[in-house]
């Protein structure tokens, strides 16, 4: 058996690192079974749904390094599920309710005043012919339920019914069927919800594992009994824990919380986002892995909590500034160019200042300083101002390397008794206007000795 998983979301909005935590679990688990991967957009929804989340949501997966085996829009597969459908009345397991909203929450709280729990008693299932006929005439139109499998030989004497299954993350589980309300399959105006279409497909398309948020746990007795009811074996399930912020609060694709966009847009790399989505709320250690292949092997859906994990953008900068450090200069050239930093001295320049940097886009300050000098006035004091002037005086003769930082302060050094901080740090503001930053045996080379004696207090 190929493993096959999917990612469905809906494109209703843009996907933030709550989604992508489910796309990434899918994703490697394939790469770690040699499986395939479906992006399979879930747009029955045709008045929320746009074109333009979905392009977004594509572009997002594929910055991430997620590469579908193929793609697919649920809006162009009504055939499947209205044969599914059909498939289900004939078998008598999908019967048409008239009820309306308001009569159905008056007997959802009459169940609850009696002590009984509030599921729906199935009085559709009573209703003959004639009466439907009545409803219809008065303008009603039915919406579907699916019929569960929790009773012996009368439906409305349910009995207790497990369905068990051997969760990937949460091992056994097992749902009572019995305490379960029928669900709604199609709605009055005859669109699907979305549990049918998600079943079709995953018969249709042979999905093995489904990896979802554990905020789908208690359907998935349901969905079982319809892949059943449906003529399927249903495919494995696992459910991870869900993302918040770290306030506590839910993430959201209507409010933007922490979308995979903007944190593009922010300059993160895409593996210091894909390493936290993935390894945060779990037993796993936080590392910034290097690409897939190295997550895959930390990956381990087992090890992850039962309980929700917060999102910390804080850890999320630690893990982008331990990526960013080691890029080689190939891996960044064309963003570079993009900066404007290109030339001879790219390379050169890059590796001088890559490690102190939190973002790719951060060089460009360094850049800066490097081909146009210090742009404020260094915070110098009257005695160290004529300290610095003093030391230019001793700058050796070219050609530089990174030996020329160490023979031009051991000189200065020497004449002026400074030594440590006091020797160092009015040469660093004086060169470079910050009082921290790249090695100056780096970037003295880069400045060169005329570009040196240009920023000369």
């Amino acid at each position: 058996m190929t493993v096959t998983v999917r990612f469905a979301p809906s494109p209703t909005g843009y996907i933030h690192i709550g989604n992508t935590r489910t796309a990434l679990f899918n994703w490697l688990f394939a790469l770690k079974n040699g499986g395939r991967f479906v992006l399979r957009f879930d747009d029955t929804d045709v008045e929320r749904s746009k074109s333009e989340y979905a392009e977004a949501i594509a572009t997002d997966l594929d910055w991430l390094g997620v590469k579908p085996d193929r793609v697919e829009h649920q809006s162009k597969r009504f055939a499947v599920y209205d044969a599914a459908v059909e498939k289900l009345k004939s078998a008598g397991l999908l019967y048409p309710c008239y009820e309306t909203t308001e009569e159905l929450e008056r007997r959802r709280k009459l169940r609850l005043t009696r002590r009984l729990p509030p599921i729906y008693g199935r009085e559709a299932l009573k209703q003959t012919d004639a009466e439907r006929t009545a409803f219809e005439a008065e303008g009603r139109k039915a919406h579907w339920r699916f019929l569960l499998p929790n009773f012996k030989d009368d439906p409305f004497s349910p009995v207790r019914t497990e369905v068990h299954w051997d969760d990937l993350v949460r091992g056994p589980q097992t749902v009572d069927l019995a305490s379960m309300s029928d669900p709604v399959l199609v709605r009055e105006d005859g669109t699907y919800l979305y549990t049918l279409p998600s079943v079709a497909d995953d018969i249709d398309m042979g999905i093995s594992h489904i990896i979802r948020g554990d905020d789908h746990v208690t359907n998935t007795g349901a969905q079982i009994a319809l892949f059943q009811a449906l003529g399927a074996e249903p495919p494995e399930f696992g459910h991870h824990n869900l993302l918040t912020t770290i306030s506590g609060e839910g993430l959201s694709k209507r409010s933007g919380s922490l979308s995979v966009g903007s944190l593009r847009e922010a300059g993160y790399e895409p593996m210091a986002v894909a390493s936290l989505a993935v390894l945060i709320g779990s037993s796993e250690n936080v590392i910034a892995a290097a690409d897939m292949q190295v997550l895959a092997e930390h990956f381990d859906p087992a090890a992850t909590s039962k309980s929700s994990a917060k999102f910390d953008p804080a850890e999320l900068d630690t893990l982008n500034r331990a990526l960013v450090h080691t890029l080689d200069f190939e891996a960044v050239r064309g963003r570079l160019a993009a900066l404007g930093i290109e030339g001879e001295s790219a390379e050169a320049f890059w590796i001088a200042v890559r490690g102190n940097l939190g973002r790719v886009s951060d060089a460009s300050l360094w850049w800066k300083i490097v081909n146009e000098g210090v742009h404020s006035t260094p915070d110098l004091s009257e005695e160290d101002i004529a300290f610095v002037r003093q030391a230019f005086d001793f700058l050796p003769p070219e050609p530089w390397d990174r030996q020329t930082w160490k023979i031009w302060t051991d000189a200065v050094k020497e004449a002026s008794g400074r030594k440590g901080k006091t020797l160092f740090m009015p040469l660093r503001l004086a060169l470079t206007g910050l009082s921290s930053g790249p090695e100056l045996a780096d970037l003295l080379p880069l400045f060169g000795r005329e570009g040196t004696l240009g920023r000369r207090p």
